[in-house]
């Protein structure tokens, strides 16, 4: 296998960023914007020495700013492109060329998710500078090589969830509407906007067998200190399950659609 083709792919995906600079100003405007509406709300619900079901202000900040880095890692993506490759036939370019369509996807993922991340802690780095907000500092080096361990679970298991609502395009010209609505649960159930386990223990107890909190929320967990190593290392069977049977769904659906796809718009 040729990794350099795919080295240059991810490269590729800078390059095409910054050709359109403004959209991607303004995207990264929008999740300060976020970013601050979070930060602000909780500051103010949580005041020095406040708690809320088990977390300090110290925690709740340091959980928010925490979803900015690991968002960065893990929910950037390219793969809403497979769709509009399907729909406009572009996908024949690939399928005739000496090149795995999924380390390609999957390379310009990484490109994306290297930009975002090295602008993500820019951004932080200014807010830190500015609000000096309380937060807490994880030492242990074993939690903070399981944080790292449970991300790279969780991008591949995004990375199959968004090149599987690509493969919609096989079927259906509109691929944006199922990937809006996914969005929209993805935000909530991920722990986006506030730790998972502050919701009703039945609530939460069947949330923790699907992939979603296994995106954001666990990751945070494992760096807060909050979570038992048995915990850990349910979370991460979990997860490595959930990443086997999206594998398994994609290369079915993906075997399915090339049956279907007939070059349209080529």
């Amino acid at each position: 296998m040729n990794i350099k083709k795919y080295y240059l792919a991810a490269r590729n995906t800078w390059d095409e960023t910054l050709a359109y600079r403004l959209n991607f100003v303004m995207w990264r405007v929008r999740m300060v914007l976020t970013l601050l509406t979070m930060y602000f709300l909780w500051s103010a619900l949580l005041l020095p020495g406040g708690n809320i079901l088990g977390y300090t202000r110290e925690f709740m900040l340091t959980y928010i700013l925490g979803t900015s880095i690991i968002n960065s890692l893990v929910i950037s993506n390219r793969s809403y492109e497979v769709g509009e490759e399907i729909n406009n036939g572009n996908l024949s370019n690939f399928l005739l060329r000496p090149i795995n369509y999924f380390l390609y996807q999957f390379s310009r993922d990484l490109g994306d998710k290297a930009m975002n991340i090295v602008f993500s802690f820019v951004e932080l780095t200014i807010l830190f500078i500015i609000l000096a907000p309380p937060i807490f500092i994880q030492t242990d080096s074993s939690l903070l090589a399981l944080t790292f361990f449970s991300c790279l679970l969780a991008l591949t298991m995004y990375f199959f969830l968004n090149f599987l609502l690509g493969l919609i395009g096989f079927w259906s010209p509109d691929v944006w509407a199922p990937r809006f609505v996914f969005i929209t649960v993805l935000t909530f159930f991920s722990g986006g906007l506030f730790p998972l386990d502050i919701l009703p223990k039945p609530i939460f107890s069947i949330l923790e067998f699907f992939p979603f909190p296994y995106l954001l929320f666990f990751p945070l967990k494992i760096y807060l200190g909050q979570l038992v190593m048995a915990e850990i290392i349910k979370g991460i069977m979990i997860s490595s399950t959930w990443i086997f049977v999206l594998w398994f769904i994609v290369k079915f659906a993906w075997a399915r659609g090339l049956r279907l796809y007939t070059a349209y718009g080529r």
